[in-house]
């Protein structure tokens, strides 16, 4: 009777609204009489309730208020949830709508709530990537509010969810933090359920990990806490013996696995109740009756387990026992019947997941016959490393998404505290940078006086080598003429005194053997001739010419080359009137070459330096070339040599090329103006 009048209530009220009278309710009125019939599924069909959630939308949207409307959208999201196999759509964008509203609201509790409902989505939706992004966004928030409890829950979907793709040690350290949190808290029945729900979680992993032991351990644990529950536990009970049997049925334990499944089978409402779970442990009882070699049920059970499957139509759970009716037949050397379930595994996981399929390759690689057998097992092969790389794949992106994440978030936090300071910070400095300011030119002033004496005492050293060597250069010059004297006097002079003496005692012979005589001491006159000649052109050539500054560039780089270890060929032209290039042009030169092979040595890695001076259009060319490992131009001008070397080029008003290429050496060349 009440639902009647509610139901002629309601009517009046929606003519009352398209007449123009129902604009008399107050719009929290509306919200509460839509919002009040969803759920209601036995009066109102799921179109119609879609409808009222529609209008209450509206409602709220249109009412300006954004708590308002973000209260309205959470329940709305509640509702669409519970009927996401039909409104699933609806679902993801309210909860879309919902993020804004929660960010200008600052409302971080509804945030966490709405990332959390989008996490579920796309988890249903099978979207992994998409569900760990929002369950990963939901943890930060509710870590930030120190909700343990919903952060567990959290934990637990993102555990999952690493297990499925095969991130077993993520999901292992993420079941460990969620089982911690719920380990904080006062114990309850909900509590117990999700520890239960980590160990299983554990359990699975360490199944996938072949860490049996261990999985045994984890779903005894399990066990254990879902027998604490209160209610109506067999459901859950019997899913954990389940997965116990089949930890012990992989570690080779079958006697106690068929023990564990006949326990679970001893239920007789649990065909009726749970088929599609009574046909999983009844295919999971038969083989591990298989793998103890007691044939004598088989293949009765399979059977029966398969026609609950085909009969319910559960046929994603038919995959695993017409796999199991595969393996009995190949057993049994029964071709035909083996060929016939492995290809009907295979038809049906081709449609589900690749683990299923990638078993149904691998098992008709086995019983089919050798030519397709090949075919069978290369596909395998193919979707293995396929199955791999999308798991590589699949694991780096959780591990981006945290990275990414976890970037956001400390940028975010870096951000605020630098707002924060600001202020603070602008006054120090304001006060502080008038004494940085004058410290900083006050020792940039010294750096300057100090490089300057420096470069003072190095010029003075450079001349007085110059003014050293020139004395060398006269001495050897002395000593050359007083060579050349002697050569004259005690040579030449009496060479001539002796052919002249021997040509007046002819004057007064005739005859054949005079004229001899006179032609022999007339090419003995030819040959002093010759030398005179030579000792007049030596005089006349400088023979120290081109030397001088030659010398002692020539001198420093032997001795730098031995220094540092590597082979030097220098070439030069006498081509250069050094006397008359002026001394800062030689000093600078002098000074860059030296810091060019230090840097060589420091730097180049270089076992063979070319050195070369020469004169070519009227500008003195320094070229530097080292065979080494050679580096960036555009980095290697902010280094102290480079700067100097510039500076100095700059001071004889010369050019510098500098050429270099990672792994072929580097090119360094100075025109000099050559300016007599």
């Amino acid at each position: 009777m009440s639902k009647s009048i509610t139901l002629i209530l309601f009517c009046l009220c929606l003519q009352f609204h398209e007449n123009g009278y129902g604009q008399k309710l107050k719009k929290e009125d509306s919200l509460s009489f839509y919002l009040s019939y969803l759920g209601n599924n036995n009066t109102y069909t799921l179109k119609q309730q879609s409808g009222f959630a529609s209008k209450a939308n509206q409602i709220a949207a249109a009412s300006g208020s954004d708590s308002l409307n973000i209260d309205v959208k959470l329940k709305l999201s509640e509702f669409y949830e519970s009927n996401a196999d039909s409104l699933g759509k609806e679902f993801r964008a309210i909860n879309f709508d919902n993020i804004p509203l929660a960010k200008r609201k600052k409302d971080t509790l509804s945030l966490a709530k709405i990332y959390f409902n989008l996490g579920d989505y796309y988890k249903k939706s099978g979207v992994s990537d998409s569900a760990y992004i929002n369950y990963y966004e939901s943890e930060k928030l509710y870590q930030s509010l120190k909700k343990k409890y919903e952060l567990s829950i959290v934990l637990l979907n993102l555990a999952v969810i690493q297990k499925n793709e095969k991130d077993f040690l993520g999901s292992e350290i993420t079941s460990v933090e969620g089982l911690k949190l719920l380990e904080s808290l006062v114990e309850n029945n909900n509590i117990r359920k999700y520890k239960s729900f980590f160990y299983n979680n554990l359990g699975l992993v360490f199944s996938h990990l072949e860490e049996f032991d261990e999985a045994i351990k984890y779903h005894n644990l399990a066990l254990g806490v879902k027998r604490k529950m209160t209610g109506n536990t067999t459901r859950t009970i019997n899913n954990s013996k389940n997965n116990l049997a089949l930890s012990y049925k992989m570690a080779g334990k079958y006697e106690v696995a068929i023990d564990i499944y006949s326990e679970i089978l001893e239920d007789k409402n649990l065909k009726l109740k749970r088929p599609d779970f009574y046909a999983l442990v009844l295919d999971n009882y038969a083989n591990a009756l298989y793998l103890t070699n007691n044939y004598s049920q088989l293949p009765e059970l399979y059977l029966e387990a398969l026609h609950i499957c085909e009969e319910k139509k559960y046929e994603y759970n038919s995959i695993i026992i017409n796999q199991h009716l595969a393996e009995f037949y190949h057993g049994k050397k029964e071709k035909d019947s083996a060929l016939h379930y492995a290809y009907k595994a295979k038809n049906i996981s081709e449609k589900y997941h690749n683990d299923d399929l990638l078993n149904s390759l691998f098992l008709l690689a086995k019983i089919d016959d050798e030519h397709k057998a090949v075919e069978h097992y290369n596909a395998y092969i193919k979707l293995s490393d396929s199955l791999q790389k999308n798991e590589r794949l699949i694991r780096n992106k959780f591990t981006r998404i945290e990275y990414e994440t976890t970037k956001i978030e400390a940028e975010n936090e870096r951000i605020t505290k630098e707002r924060l300071y600001l202020v603070l910070l602008l006054i120090v400095l304001g006060v502080i940078s008038l004494f940085v300011y004058i410290i900083i030119m006050q020792r940039t002033k010294n750096r300057e006086l100090q490089f300057v004496q420096t470069q003072q005492e190095n010029n003075e050293e450079i001349y007085n080598l110059m003014l050293s060597q020139q004395d060398t250069i006269d001495e050897a010059r002395a000593n050359e003429k007083i060579r050349i004297s002697e050569e004259l006097h005690d040579g030449i002079l009496g060479r001539l005194f002796g052919t002249r003496l021997s040509l007046d005692s002819l004057n007064f012979s005739e005859g054949k053997e005079a004229v001899k005589n006179r032609i022999t001491y007339i090419n003995e006159l030819k040959n002093i001739e010759q030398d005179i000649r030579k000792i007049s052109h030596d005089l006349n050539t400088d023979f120290v010419s081109g030397s001088g500054f030659m010398d002692i560039v020539s001198e420093m780089i032997d001795k730098q080359s031995q220094a540092y270890g590597y082979k030097v060929e220098f070439y030069h032209t006498d081509d250069i009137h050094w006397d008359e290039v002026p001394n800062k042009t030689k000093i600078n030169m002098f000074r860059i070459l030296q810091e060019l092979m230090q840097n060589i040595y420091k730097h180049a890695e270089a076992s063979l330096v070319k050195i070369s001076i020469e004169l070519k259009n009227n500008v003195i060319c320094l070229c530097v070339i080292d065979d080494g490992v050679g580096f960036e131009i555009s980095r290697s001008k902010k280094g102290i040599g480079i700067k100097n070397i510039t500076s100095r080029v700059e001071q004889i008003d010369a050019q510098l090329q500098l050429h270099s290429q990672i792994g072929k050496g580097t090119e360094i060349k100075i025109m000099v103006p050559y300016r007599k």
